[in-house]
């Protein structure tokens, strides 16, 4: 798949080291009876990560819902210029009744699903479909087109726990980048009519990390929002800048090399592919040090390598390795459903760092007070604050080469 061509002087406001803890005290409190780890689709421990619900929720059925009160829209739209076929993962509660399927580009598909779903879905790429079957470069299901399990990796997911929370009241939702990386994402919040009073600055989120889908840099917009709320962007990154963030072992699809075959270097001059999805360090390794398990299942050890860096630097709000929760996570009061697009215009977004404790409020009280409600209309502060709390962006051009050079000798080398 490639690209088409193409606040007031007095107001204190909080440093980015108290967002970030304001935030984090706002999602350990609401994950008290739940792991705050999230493990790659193949993964063993795929099953026991932080989206786990508790076990009085019913076991996964395919669906779809046969009771008709309660149930939630889940929406799929390919925004991409190319066909894609979605897959759709339920690992709890009631899913949409079925896992995969075509969908041509400007396209979408409504489904429903039980209340208390949680589950996964994803983009597959460049499929060879003969009728049941389905052979993908990206996402692939075993070679199925209506997937039964979690595709291959990289795939960019979209996951969903409708009935998250101690008291089961509470949506959590991400996208995440811990199986890789392969097409855009961005999730769209549909209210109920409970839940209106949601700004949609709040809810809607995107990671946009392909050459040529990043709109130029600006620190908020309208994309999937209104003027009333803009939503804070990632506001550094550009189109020419998203060429080279996946270090080259990382590439699924890496060019050739002249020669002994040993994986370039970034001076080699060797021209990378308009487009390739990006394995993370994780699904590249399998390694316990690399996906946080056995003695390495603690943040105190357990810390982002330069994938996740790089990942964290153009997606803010996506999930970049496993303990990467405080800043990946968005919790919202139960009700409402979701849209899932592929390839959403704009750029990504950086609403976690940017509106924490507007975030916390709603997560820990259920709704706004007029002075948070205030702040998040308010576009002179929110590009303010995205631009303060934006993530360290990439690297230039000498250290990456540093960077990358290294990262590919110690992988070469199996240190």
């Amino acid at each position: 798949m490639r690209p088409s061509s193409s606040s007031r002087r007095g107001d204190k406001r909080p440093s980015r080291t108290s967002q970030s803890l304001f935030f984090a005290l706002a999602i350990s409190s609401q994950l008290s009876a739940a792991n705050a780890i999230v493990f790659p689709s193949y993964h063993p421990n795929y099953k026991t990560d932080y989206l786990q619900l508790n076990k009085r929720y019913n076991p996964a059925r395919r669906g779809p819902p046969e009771d008709w009160n309660g149930r939630i829209p889940l929406k799929v739209t390919n925004s991409c210029p190319d066909t894609i076929w979605p897959g759709i993962t339920t690992q709890h509660g009631v899913g949409p009744g079925i896992g995969g399927f075509e969908l041509a580009s400007g396209d979408s598909r409504d489904m429903w699903v039980g209340p208390t779903w949680q589950g996964r879905a994803w983009g597959r790429t460049n499929c060879t479909v003969n009728g049941e079957s389905a052979g993908c470069e990206t996402g692939d299901c075993f070679g199925k087109l209506d997937c039964e399990f979690s595709g291959a990796v990289p795939a960019t997911l979209a996951e969903f726990n409708l009935a998250g929370g101690v008291s089961g009241r509470q949506t959590f939702y991400d996208i995440s980048l811990v199986d890789g990386y392969n097409i855009p994402v961005g999730i769209n919040y549909i209210p109920a009519e409970n839940t209106t009073y949601i700004p949609p600055n709040l809810t809607n989120c995107a990671c946009i990390a392909t050459t040529g889908f990043l709109s130029q840099r600006a620190a908020s917009g309208t994309v999937y929002t209104n003027s009333t709320y803009p939503v804070p962007w990632e506001p550094t990154e550009s189109n020419e800048s998203s060429k080279d963030w996946c270090p080259w072992p990382l590439l699924s699809n890496p060019p050739d090399k002249p020669g002994d075959g040993v994986y370039p270097y970034p001076d080699d001059n060797i021209q990378r592919p308009t487009f390739s999805p990006c394995k993370s360090q994780c699904a590249a390794t399998n390694s316990d040090h690399d996906c946080c398990i056995g003695k390495w299942h603690d943040p105190n050890k357990c810390k982002p390598g330069l994938y996740s860096r790089h990942a964290k630097a153009l997606c803010p709000d996506a999930y970049s390795f496993a303990f990467d929760d405080q800043t990946s996570t968005f919790i919202i009061p139960s009700g409402g459903g979701w849209e899932v697009v592929f390839c959403p215009a704009g750029r990504s977004t950086n609403i976690l760092r940017t509106m924490g404790p507007q975030l916390f409020e709603l997560a820990s009280a259920g709704f706004l007070s007029q002075k948070n409600l205030d702040l998040v209309k308010n576009q002179s502060y929110i590009e303010s604050e995205s631009e303060k709390n934006a993530a360290p962006g990439l690297a230039s051009s000498s250290l990456w080469a540093i960077c990358a050079a290294a990262t590919t000798a110690a992988m070469l080398l199996g240190w």
